[in-house]
């Protein structure tokens, strides 16, 4: 078995191997994924080992390792951050995985001088819940995006959870089957995940309740909207954009 880890900022993700595929995740710079086929146009066909998203890759933007990096749950701390790659530059964004740093890849040299964010020490509250929320303010929503330089809804679930060191999976609709349910929005505490449907039933959104008022959430961009118990109300528009289906507690 072959690992591949990541060594642009952000590499996308497609549903199949094909530029013009869609892109459903991204990786950021360190992340790693178990190799399943890398075929002779240089795709990686992959699974995460963070969340156990599958999809396609380039080879290029990846270097093949034997075995699994340590996990060391450090990421970096700033909007943006400069890391050395066999000394060339790279801008990596917030969240990105460092355990790279560790990794003792041969013919590979990186140098990160830059603030270390430790999820695994982090302080679970409110106020710390917010403030890496709150880092993703207006980063304009992407569709399979999961970075500071555009995130879609789940994906910003996910990478503030991750900063608390509470693992989540990748998509809205697998995000709603973890967690507790909170019967009443009344009763939300600033972390709950409220979670919303379409005309189907389908889970199509999530966000991150501030309180039984407000929700921080990506649509549009990464901002903050009234809540009510039917859904979200845009605070631009004043229009109802997203119907109300569950809340879910995870802390």
């Amino acid at each position: 078995m072959s690992y591949a880890i990541c060594t642009v900022p952000v590499a996308p993700i497609r549903l199949t191997a094909d530029h013009r595929a869609e892109m459903v995740n991204q990786l950021l710079f360190g992340e790693t994924i178990k190799v399943l086929n890398i075929d002779k146009e240089g795709w990686i066909e992959g699974e995460s080992l963070y969340d156990g998203y599958k999809g396609y890759c380039r080879k290029n933007q990846f270097v093949l390792v034997d075995k699994a990096m340590d996990e060391l749950f450090e990421y970096s701390g700033d909007w943006v951050s400069e890391i050395l790659l066999n000394d060339q530059k790279l801008m990596i964004p917030f969240g990105t995985n460092l355990s790279i740093l560790n990794a003792h890849i041969p013919g590979t040299t990186i140098s990160f001088k830059g603030n270390i964010y430790n999820a695994a020490t982090a302080l679970v509250s409110p106020t710390s819940i917010l403030g890496i929320a709150s880092v993703f303010l207006n980063t304009a929503y992407l569709w399979g995006g999961k970075s500071v330089y555009g995130i879609d809804c789940s994906g910003f679930v996910q990478s503030v959870f991750k900063m608390i060191n509470i693992g989540l999976p990748r998509d809205a609709d697998m995000q709603s089957e973890r967690g507790e349910v909170v019967g009443f929005l009344q009763e939300a505490r600033c972390g709950d995940l409220a979670f919303f449907d379409d005309e189907n039933g389908k889970i199509i959104h999530v966000g991150i309740l501030i309180n039984d008022e407000q929700i921080i959430h990506s649509s549009g961009i990464v901002r903050i909207d009234a809540i009510d118990i039917e859904g979200i109300i845009n605070g631009t528009t004043k229009k109802r954009t997203h119907r109300l289906r569950i809340i879910k507690r995870f802390i």
